[in-house]
């Protein structure tokens, strides 16, 4: 099968198509037949080994798994033994950040643990986009926040990945949602649901006096402080990633910070869970949520995908098709 395939850290340029063993499912494990993967920023991060607590994960060294590619929508091709969930034929898509990557490929195995059925009413690629940025908006909105009906809820970085997932979430939940991104994609937040958008080119919004139950970080840099000031009494701050200097400020500072008055601000790493692919199915099908797609690049130009992401400007989700 091909593969994109890297045996060091270091830019986009490392990445080789190559021909490589296709792989058997072991016990409890399924062949799934890739028809699309999609970039996280995920990948960039073990692709560079950066930051460098990405090594203890990913290999002190050299990488530990050589083929990336965490979101991935196929079509089960063989199981293994004592598979129950899955048979030949069925729709899947998934996250493999937890168990091996390797949806950069024609071909990847996985354990049935970490899979649900796809949604039935869009494409493989669409399919693709949802499992780590949907989850990543979906935990850090629902188990971090709290969020619930008839909050005012505010998501930093809107246009991106996560972020687009979080907007449309946050509305099925019956909040008003406002959305913060530049000026180009504007017009893109406000329809996939968003009730105010704030350019952040032209304003701060933590400077506005305007202050919200929930403000999800999902991209954009202000310092925690800056957070907490746009919180309304008893309103929750999460971010998802970001710089280095982000997650040590929510992580470190949010806990201290949140032991003085009554707003409290986390740091969420989101978590593979079935169950939560099985909640964004039900949206999806719903018509809830629509994963937004920026760009789709074939698996030869996974490289220069990676490096599109990288820059920062995506529009929703970049996608590799097989």
């Amino acid at each position: 099968m091909k593969a994109i395939v890297y045996t060091q850290y270091g830019p986009p340029d490392v990445l080789q198509l190559k021909e490589v063993e296709k792989p058997t499912p072991q016990a409890n494990e399924v062949l799934i037949k890739i028809h699309a993967a999609s970039v996280n920023a995920a990948d960039w991060h073990v692709l560079k080994a950066d930051p460098f607590i990405a090594r203890f994960d990913a290999g002190l060294f050299k990488p530990k798994f050589p083929i990336l590619g965490a979101d991935i929508a196929g079509v089960v091709e063989s199981i293994g033994a004592g598979v129950t969930q899955f048979k030949p034929g069925d729709e899947v898509y998934g996250d493999l950040s937890g168990c091996g990557w390797g949806g950069f490929a024609e071909y990847v195995t996985a354990p049935e643990n970490v899979l649900a059925l796809k949604p039935t009413n869009i494409p493989f690629t669409e399919a693709a986009a949802v499992p780590m940025a949907a989850l990543t908006a979906l935990q850090g909105l629902h188990d971090k926040g709290q969020i619930r009906a008839g909050q005012k809820v505010l998501i930093n970085g809107a246009s991106g990945g996560v972020g687009t997932f979080a907007v449309q979430i946050a509305k099925s939940f019956g909040t008003e949602v406002t959305a913060v991104c530049s000026t180009s994609k504007m017009d893109m937040v406000r329809s996939i649901g968003a009730d105010n958008v704030i350019d952040y080119t032209k304003e701060d919004f933590t400077r506005k006096g305007q202050q919200y139950d929930l403000i999800l970080a999902a991209n954009g840099y202000h310092s925690i402080f800056a957070y907490r000031r746009a919180l309304a009494p008893n309103g929750i701050y999460v971010t998802t990633g970001g710089t280095l200097s982000q997650i040590f400020q929510a992580l470190l500072l949010g806990s201290l910070v949140s032991k003085f008055g009554n707003k409290k601000l986390y740091g969420v790493l989101a978590k593979p869970d079935p169950t939560d692919l099985g909640y964004m199915k039900d949206l999806i099908e719903a018509g809830k949520v629509t994963p937004v797609i920026d760009r789709c690049y074939p698996l030869a130009e996974t490289a220069e995908a990676i490096r599109y992401v990288d820059a920062g400007h995506a529009r929703g989700k970049v996608v590799i098709t097989m």
